[in-house]
């Protein structure tokens, strides 16, 4: 994998994100994953959890797209890191701070941590 490679992990989350199905986007997500997503206060241990949190997000169908990309890969473990913004349905945003990190799961990469935070007021 390079770093290409690893970005566009992103594209596959955001393009199932933006199906509208969320259990298409926890099926990105390896069965031990954590979410610490960006508009809810509560931490998400596992697929029921994520897909929960999903079906409330994908209601203001959200658009991503990265600002900012830093990329490490260490063997069969990658971490994404940068800022994105969110477009809504209603045209509003909201900018955040991410971090994915990608376990290799045989020819796949799944996964296993993911935290997103708004940036500060």
């Amino acid at each position: 994998m390079n770093k290409i490679d690893i970005e566009s992990l992103f594209d596959k989350w955001n393009t199932a994100l933006q199906t509208g199905l969320a259990k298409k986007v926890t099926q990105l997500y390896a069965k031990d994953a954590i979410l610490i997503p960006t508009i809810s206060a509560r931490t998400r241990r596992s697929h029921k959890e994520i897909e929960d949190y999903f079906i409330q997000f994908q209601e203001n169908k959200p658009k991503g797209e990265i600002n900012e990309s830093y990329v490490r890969h260490l063997g069969k473990i990658a971490i994404h890191s940068g800022s994105y913004t969110f477009t809504f349905d209603d045209n509003s945003k909201t900018q955040a701070r991410y971090t994915f990190v990608y376990r290799q799961d045989g020819n796949d990469w799944k996964i296993i941590e993911h935290h997103s935070s708004r940036f500060p007021e």
